[in-house]
């Protein structure tokens, strides 16, 4: 069941994002050395208590059938009727379930409720998994960048919704 984030369960939703960003860290090398800033190291309590309290983040979690937090994402409103996805993540035991295809489409959905038209989506260009998945989807490939403080080049999605 996907639900509204309850202010309480930010550290718990802080475990679930560095547990399912970790396997990218894992599979492409990157370590709090060579990538501090990748989200597996950079999120932080506090990162997540400002999000929600002080930009007043639209969060979600997906629970199972005990309560148990397995999956998270929100949406930062930006300019122009669009919004970004931030932090789509499932725990890594319970992937290949359906969980990030029902987070991303009610991701979607929720964007289009609250007036967003497109949704930005941020990746590590080189997890060609993953931005196939996005594209399955009907994201569109808009472009990369490639930062000093990063050792993989950031990659673009958008999807209208």
């Amino acid at each position: 069941m996907i639900r509204e984030m309850k202010r309480d369960e930010i550290p718990l939703c802080v475990d679930v994002i560095r547990r399912s960003f970790m396997t990218v860290a894992d599979d492409l090398g990157f370590t709090a050395e060579n990538a501090p800033r990748f989200t597996a190291f950079a999120i932080s309590q506090d990162r997540l208590f400002w999000q929600f309290e002080e930009d007043h983040r639209p969060m979600f979690v997906y629970v199972d059938e005990g309560g148990k937090i397995i999956g998270y994402y929100s949406l930062a409103m930006q300019e122009n009727l669009e919004c970004e996805l931030n932090n789509l993540a499932v725990l890594p035991e319970y992937r290949h379930m359906g969980i990030g295809k029902l987070l991303l489409e009610h991701a979607f959905t929720y964007a289009h409720s609250v007036g967003c038209t497109i949704v930005n989506i941020s990746i590590v260009e080189e997890n060609t998994v993953l931005r196939k998945w996005y594209e399955s989807f009907g994201a569109v490939h808009i472009g990369t960048k490639k930062f000093d403080f990063f050792p993989f080049t950031c990659g673009y999605l958008q999807k209208e919704v």
